[in-house]
């Protein structure tokens, strides 16, 4: 049966199988307590086959923020801008990634307060949100980028480990704290 699963071009189907597998899990436990075991078993494959895609649980965990992540900016990117204003806009994208990632209970298992909050660990290695955040950034004329969007993943991390009171204190720190540091009347700061 499990080579009939993996047979010819299906490889990219399994690995999805895989990563909805592990979805599946993260959105019931915390992402921190998921090993390789409980995905193959959930993903109805056996540990072997999960190893020829996932050399260890650190690069099946990489794969999945990526996919992740590049869904969450996909579906940012889809939301109308409702300010030409780059900051506006900032604030805007990070209380709609914040939210988008607190709605699922997948994701937002990645930075549960009572596990070893491993999201932020995630965040601050994974090349693809670097990337995207950078990508964003530059398309509003932000200087210094690559800076800037560690910055700005490090204050997304700390707001949904540690988060506001509600959206709108949020916005308000995003307002009096972060936008200073990354735009200021459509300029750079510095």
């Amino acid at each position: 049966m499990a080579g009939d699963w993996l047979s010819g071009s299906r490889s990219e189907a399994a690995v999805d199988r895989i990563l909805d597998a592990a979805d599946e899990l993260f959105a019931h436990r915390d992402a921190a307590s998921i090993g390789m075991n409980d995905v193959a078993k959930a993903s109805g494959c056996s540990r072997a086959t999960l190893y020829r895609y996932f050399e260890n649980r650190d690069a099946l965990y990489t794969a999945y923020v990526h996919r992740e992540a590049q869904r969450v900016f996909r579906d940012l990117a889809d939301e109308p801008v409702a300010s030409a204003d780059p900051g506006d806009r900032i604030v805007g994208v990070v209380l709609a990634a914040l939210r988008r990632v607190r709605q699922s209970p997948a994701l937002s298992s990645w930075f549960a307060p009572a596990q070893r909050p491993i999201g932020g660990e995630m965040a601050e290695r994974s090349e693809v949100i670097g990337g995207l955040t950078e990508a964003y950034l530059t398309s509003l004329g932000v200087d210094d980028v690559a800076r800037r969007a560690r910055w700005l993943v490090r204050i997304m991390v700390s707001l949904l480990v540690f988060p506001g009171r509600d959206e709108a204190d949020e916005r308000t720190m995003l307002e009096d704290f972060v936008l200073p540091m990354v735009v200021i009347g459509g300029r750079t700061a510095r």
